[in-house]
């Protein structure tokens, strides 16, 4: 994984000492969607994580992140007090788990079709191809 990481300009640092409870980095995620993309929030968010080794179960750290990826912090904090995106986030894990999702990522499509673990692009593509899809974006 590291080695395929690199090859797409990802580091994964060595030493992280605990796992983070991702709820909170999951309703920014949300929040940024709504507010923008969302793209930035995921790239910062995943460097935080995995190449700082940063805690994103913890507010201020989400918070920080958040800012740096363009988004209004003020806002973002109202959003995770008041909960706004909780209910979508715990929403999307239950399902997650009601359809067997047990490893990260796993992409699923038309909620019967899944591909587990980080893949390359031409297999995401492929398996849309193989259902009849067209992929959205640059191929």
């Amino acid at each position: 994984m590291e080695e395929r990481g690199t090859s797409l300009g990802i580091t994964f640092s060595r030493g992280r000492t605990m796992t983070s409870n991702s709820h909170l980095a999951l309703e920014a995620a949300e929040f940024a969607l709504a507010e923008s993309d969302g793209l930035a929030f995921h790239r910062a968010m995943f460097k935080a994580y995995f190449e700082d080794l940063e805690d994103i179960g913890q507010v201020e750290t989400v918070l920080r992140v958040g800012e740096s990826a363009g988004l209004d912090g003020e806002a973002l904090r109202t959003a995770l007090t008041n909960g706004t995106y909780r209910q979508q986030v715990d929403d999307g894990i239950r399902w997650s788990r009601e359809i067997g999702v047990t490893g990260v990522p796993t992409f699923v499509f038309d909620d019967k079709y899944s591909v587990v673990g980080a893949q390359d692009h031409d297999v995401l593509v492929s398996v849309m191809e193989q259902i009849g899809r067209t992929p959205k974006g640059p191929s």
